[in-house]
């Protein structure tokens, strides 16, 4: 019997086909399929913001955090800021905390001073301060309003005496800024300027080591050390690097009655290349020679001291 081809028996076997084949295999499906919104233009790699946007990245990146505003916690830390007259915006008590002899004398000084008091619960407090080791109180403090460079100069020019400035290089303490700014202000100065990166900043812990004078005393922050040293030279400063192995002593410079920037380096590091070389005078402390090198709020003293001694000589 003859085989019929393409009736199409169970065990039909079909041969030479042409054309298309019914169905795409499922590319059509896929091709239909949502992909997601659309990514910002930014986060294209192709698209010419994504470029600009590395590019910011890259002149933001190691410059310093944006100021926020700080919890102090903790009876004793927040007694203190209290008494060194922190400027602070709220006191935050947790419900149900003990009360001793501290949490009545924080509140009593909030409520003197005008800062509001706020109870709050436990788990608030815990998401705010980010543990629980705050002892049921905290005392948030809003950022340092740092001063401009070229208003302080401007202030010192109206000042009666010649102008007196501290321009710290390299301190990440904030102790030790706390410090400086202290002696600044005994001694009879107009300001500290501080890097905008890598150096302290003003924060509860240096607040409370300038024992409040950091009220009254302006900080000013320079994005450029070096350029702010040319710019106190132009003012007629006579800017004094504090280094070992200097060409002067304390006890033989005698510029200390003129207008005049001392610029102190860190324990370690001492001054940055930059800044010493466009310092006028590097001068150095003596001391006995088995001690290599003061703590930088202790130089600070010594050569404040001793010029504002000039300067009493001097009128």
């Amino acid at each position: 019997m003859a085989r019929i081809h393409g009736r199409g028996g169970a065990g039909a076997r079909k041969t030479n086909k042409k054309g298309a084949t019914k169905g795409s295999g499922g590319q059509r499906r896929k091709g239909l399929e949502g992909k997601g919104p659309t990514p910002k233009a930014e986060d294209r790699i192709y698209h010419a913001k994504h470029k600009a946007k590395l590019e910011r990245e890259r002149r933001n990146s190691g410059r310093h955090v944006k100021e926020t505003a700080e919890m102090v916690v903790g009876r004793n830390p927040v007694v203190e800021c209290l008494h060194a007259k922190v400027p602070a915006t709220s006191l935050y008590i947790v419900q149900g905390t003990r009360n001793d002899e501290r949490l009545s004398e924080a509140v009593a000084m909030a409520n003197t001073r005008s800062i509001p008091v706020l109870e709050i619960p436990r788990h608030e407090m815990d998401r705010m301060t980010g543990n629980g080791m705050h002892q049921g109180i905290g005392l948030q403090i809003p950022p340092y309003k740092y001063a401009d460079v070229h208003q302080l100069m401007e202030r010192a020019r109206d000042s009666a005496e010649p102008g007196l400035f501290v321009i710290l290089d390299n301190i990440t303490d904030p102790r030790n800024l706390g410090a400086v700014i202290r002696s600044v202000a005994a001694f009879g100065g107009h300001g500290v300027i501080i890097p905008e990166r890598r150096s302290a900043s003003v924060t509860a812990v240096a607040w409370r080591t300038s024992a409040g004078t950091a009220a009254r005393l302006p900080v000013a922050r320079a994005t450029n050390l070096t350029r702010t040293v040319q710019d106190f030279q132009k003012a007629g400063y006579q800017v004094v690097g504090l280094d070992a192995g200097g060409e002067h002593t304390l006890d033989t410079y005698r510029g200390g009655a003129e207008p005049v920037v001392i610029v102190i380096g860190s324990e370690g590091k001492g001054i940055s290349r930059l800044v010493r070389e466009n310092c006028d005078v590097i001068m150095s402390i003596p001391m006995v020679p088995w001690v290599e090198s003061l703590n930088a709020s202790v130089a600070a003293g010594a050569v404040l001291s001793e010029f504002a001694r000039q300067r009493r000589q001097q009128s």
